[in-house]
């Protein structure tokens, strides 16, 4: 007889294998092709391994950080990637998001669904140490390969700095001195002239 259990989980593994194909805005810093968010959830995660020491809160759940920042674009896969100055896409992205989070996470047997539902919400609401330091790292990241491609994403689409600082400065909430080495790359950046003033 078939775990039914097993059977339900390896649906939900073979679903979300679907966020390999759903494209950001934002370039890799080698190849400058598109991310996709299956990459971005891995470079996140490897980020926060190895920046877990510069978190605001010196004892940070780092696993409960990584089950976050896996988890968190997975609703990508339904509601599509919604580019961070897409003020118009932004308006219903929560909205698009939670019908995905339901559909996506009720594939899983019932108390893992309610899990990994409670790690979304908790990322969204960014109220714990864990949240706003996944947070930190969801922002910086893309911003970084912004940095590092030469603001390709950013000229694209006429972003300016002001927008930068402001879509960013949470960072300063999960990671002091990730924000500090943020803001000075953004500075490079207007001096370089990859990003508007």
């Amino acid at each position: 007889m078939e775990n039914a259990r097993l059977a339900q989980q390896i649906r939900f593994i073979v679903e979300v294998d679907k966020l390999k194909d759903v494209f950001r805005q934002t370039l890799v810093i080698g190849s400058r092709r598109h991310e996709n968010d299956a990459e971005h959830s891995w470079h996140l995660c490897l980020m926060v391994l190895v920046l877990a020491e510069h978190a605001n809160t010196p004892d940070v759940d780092v696993l409960r950080v990584l089950k976050m920042l896996l988890i968190h674009d997975i609703v990508e896969i339904d509601a599509g990637d919604t580019f961070a100055y897409d003020t118009a896409r932004m308006a219903d992205q929560h909205e698009r998001e939670a019908l995905a989070a339901d559909r996506l996470f009720g594939l899983l047997p019932a108390d893992q669904a309610t899990g990994f539902r409670a790690l979304w919400d908790e990322f969204e609401a960014r109220a714990t140490p864990e949240a706003r330091f996944a947070a930190a790292m969801d922002r910086f990241q893309p911003m970084l390969l912004n940095c590092l491609t030469e603001g390709a994403a950013w000229r694209m689409h006429g972003v300016t700095s002001d927008r930068v600082l402001a879509r960013n400065a949470h960072i300063i909430d999960g990671a002091t001195e990730v924000w500090s080495y943020a803001a000075r790359m953004i500075e490079q950046a207007v001096a370089f002239g990859h990003l508007q003033k």
